[in-house]
């Protein structure tokens, strides 16, 4: 399992770390706030308080050996040096938010001092807010690089009582499904009854699933019509 690292425990980078969180993901919670860290140690499996511009401090908690870092911090100096320094480090991938307007310059500067992906968290949650506008059956939407996105799907009617198998998912659709959560109940009253990770070729797709599945953006588009 890949091990994560969020630096900056406000709203971006809180929600990533809880969202990774509760998909069974090793994560180390970092932030200066005392507050923020006490507010996730029941969450994460770690959550520690120190400046992320510490190398000691970070190879002492071992973020340089994590496989992603998600560096979420407000003030661009800072955010520029965590950055720097996990690179240093050897961490494989480092996500850094830029500010809500960022400049040419800001994004030029984390590009050289190596984030492998710069993310704009109001162009991100644009792109998800359509797509979900979009595609009634899409329920939720991420995009995790330039090439591929995440989605989760409610299963469309053409895929009910049928075995992913047989379905030829990858083959016809070109997009993975990572997991297949069983539902009960509707409307408000739904609730998650069953998640299948990594489900198998004969594991049966039922009315009300709900499937997350990683592809391209016009796969996912076409999967979720069951075209």
């Amino acid at each position: 399992m890949r091990k994560f690292a969020v630096i900056g425990l406000g709203g971006f980078g809180g929600t990533v770390a809880q969202s990774l969180a509760e998909r069974g993901a090793e994560v180390i919670a970092v932030d200066k706030d005392s507050s923020l860290v006490d507010k996730f140690a029941g969450i994460v499996t770690l959550a520690i308080k120190l400046d992320s511009t510490d190398e000691e401090a970070l190879k002492a908690q071992g973020i340089n050996e994590v496989d992603v870092a998600i560096v979420s911090i407000t003030d661009f100096e800072t955010s520029v040096l965590t950055t720097a320094l996990l690179k240093r480090l050897g961490v494989p991938t480092v996500i850094t938010r830029a500010s809500q307007s960022p400049s040419r310059i800001e994004e030029r500067i984390l590009d050289l001092v190596g984030a492998d992906r710069v993310v704009l968290p109001e162009v991100e949650m644009g792109k998800r807010m359509a797509k979900n506008l979009l595609v009634s059956n899409i329920l939720d939407y991420l995009p995790i690089s330039e090439k591929y996105s995440a989605a989760e799907i409610r299963a469309p009617e053409s895929f009910w009582d049928k075995e992913i198998g047989a379905l030829k998912i990858r083959e016809r659709y070109k997009v993975n499904i990572l997991e297949m959560k069983k539902m009960s109940g509707e409307g408000k009253e739904e609730r998650v009854k069953k998640i299948n990770y990594l489900p198998h070729p004969n594991d049966v797709i039922e009315k009300g699933d709900i499937l997350l599945v990683i592809g391209e953006e016009k796969d996912i588009e076409r999967f979720s019509k069951g075209e």
